[in-house]
């Protein structure tokens, strides 16, 4: 539900409508701790903040269900918690993430008390954050407006403008399991990418916290001035599966994110008697892999269909609605993820089991030096059929579609067969399994002869290629991993 100022009772709050010197009286911590609270004055970011992931991070039935199985299976006792509720975990109102349903809404979720009061960050992993314990909220101002609701600091963490403030997100976005296993790498791979280098790097915060495009207060209170502000709904890649406020305006935010993320060039390959097509892919904007963060969980797949009068001669990808894509019968599938292996090699869907893991996610960019080898590093290909078999006839249109689904269908079948994700009175399991459709990275790009943008020989053989993205089929690149441990 949103807060509207003419229905806030602000004279209760700092955002007072006496324009007198604020008093130097603050809210409680137990006020300060409440996001609600923070509506008051804050209105707008605290709309934003209500619609993410963040604000969901405990209530998601998928971190419910695993975070039940871990308990049962392994006793994993806080180590979901920690990142998921922290202030449920740091107030001791939850030891293990079980309880969380019966906890006050506030101590719920990644809220704004925690991630401002943040002071130090001492670890690289599973949300070693120090929080200062003074009520100060710290932020990237260094001019905060006085106010009666609580002291205000000016703190590099929180100032997406400064490389540090990336520890402050990475240290929760970089997951180490008890048996040392790295089963979430985003900020590991910030760190070795070319966004984590002074003067030229970009931070959490500059990605994935637009700047208003306008000058706007920071909050509605005596003596606040207009400047530029960000965005706190934090789009990626996950969406809710319940319902939740704002749902639609974040789809459209992640699905703006998401058709920036990859270049992608479509290439047909030979002559009369034989020919094959080539996928380029280019993580081009991501300032880690792709997909990154919980990449044993993730599914993203690369669907390519070649017609020749109008008739399907090759297709790969294409997945019927309601299928997992682990279950497509396809030698050439594409298939990008993390897959992870316990003590005996076997191939399994549980985090705490995982000692070993198999990836072939796309690198993030290590130079923006197109003379330094290394720029090509990141330009990944892959030739269809893989089999080194050729196309029956020379195509007329083929189409190239980047699919992910945040949460593939395999891991979610596999919580419900194991007991932990079952109906409630919120939802059902058929509903939320509904609503796992796969998320589309980019737009569709189409091959024809006539489109093509870019035509070089190549071994002999003549190569036509298109790309909506500027991105250079011929230049150097590196093929594709396969997975070798993992089908496909």
């Amino acid at each position: 539900m949103k807060l509207r100022a003419s229905t806030i009772a602000c004279a209760l709050l700092a955002c007072s409508t006496d324009s007198t010197e604020p008093a130097a009286t603050y809210l409680s911590r137990d006020e300060l701790m409440d996001p609600v609270t923070c509506a008051r004055c804050h209105q707008q970011h605290y709309e934003e903040w209500a619609s993410s992931m963040h604000a969901y991070a405990s209530d998601d039935p998928i971190f419910i269900a695993m975070n039940q199985r871990g308990q049962r299976e392994a006793n994993i006792g806080d180590f979901c918690v920690q990142c998921h509720a922290p202030m449920a975990h740091r107030t001791g109102a939850s030891t293990d993430g079980t309880n969380l349903q019966e906890l006050p809404a506030a101590l719920r979720g990644v809220t704004c008390y925690f991630c401002h009061s943040v002071a130090a960050v001492d670890g690289t992993h599973n949300n070693p954050l120090v929080l200062a314990e003074d009520d100060v909220m710290r932020g990237q101002l260094a001019d905060p407006v006085p106010n009666a609701a609580h002291r205000s600091t000016y703190s590099p963490l929180h100032d997406r403008d400064r490389l540090e403030s990336a520890e402050l997100c990475g240290t929760c976005h970089d997951i180490v399991n008890d048996r040392g296993t790295h089963i979430e790498r985003t900020f590991a791979e910030w760190q070795a990418s070319v966004f984590s280098e002074p003067q030229i790097g970009t931070t959490c915060g500059q990605c994935h916290m637009d700047q208003s495009t306008t000058p706007e207060p920071a909050a509605q209170a005596p003596g606040v001035f207009s400047r530029r502000t960000h965005d706190h709904s934090f789009p990626g890649v996950d969406l809710p599966l319940i319902a939740a406020p704002g749902a639609e305006e974040l789809a459209q935010a992640v699905q703006s994110f998401l058709n920036t993320s990859l270049q992608s060039a479509l290439c047909v390959r030979g002559a009369p008697g034989g020919f094959s097509l080539q996928v380029v892919l280019d993580n081009v904007a991501g300032g880690h892999s792709f997909p990154s963060g919980a990449a044993q969980d993730r599914r993203a797949w690369i669907e390519l269909v070649a017609y020749a009068a109008d008739e399907v001669i090759y297709q790969s990808g294409r997945v019927p609605a309601g299928t997992s894509v682990t279950d497509l019968a396809d030698p050439d599938l594409w298939l990008i993820r993390d897959c992870l292996f316990d003590q005996q090699g076997a191939e399994t869907h549980t985090f705490w089991d995982a000692a070993d893991y198999e990836s072939n996610l796309l690198p993030a960019q290590v130079t923006f030096d197109p003379s330094d080898p290394r720029f090509y590093q990141s330009h990944v290909y892959r030739t269809y059929p893989n089999s080194g078999a050729l196309l029956p006839a020379y195509p007329d249109r083929v189409t190239l579609q980047v699919q992910l689904q945040p949460i593939g269908l395999d891991v979610f079948d596999d919580l419900v067969e194991s007991g932990d994700l079952v109906d409630t009175s919120e939802y059902t399991v058929a509903d939320l399994r509904a609503r796992l459709v796969p998320l589309t990275v980019g737009e569709e790009l189409v091959w024809t002869e006539a489109a093509a943008t870019e035509v070089y020989v190549e071994g002999g053989l003549p190569v036509l290629c298109v790309s909506t993205t500027n991105l250079s089929a011929r230049a150097d690149k590196v093929p594709a991993l396969d997975h070798t441990r993992c089908a496909p």
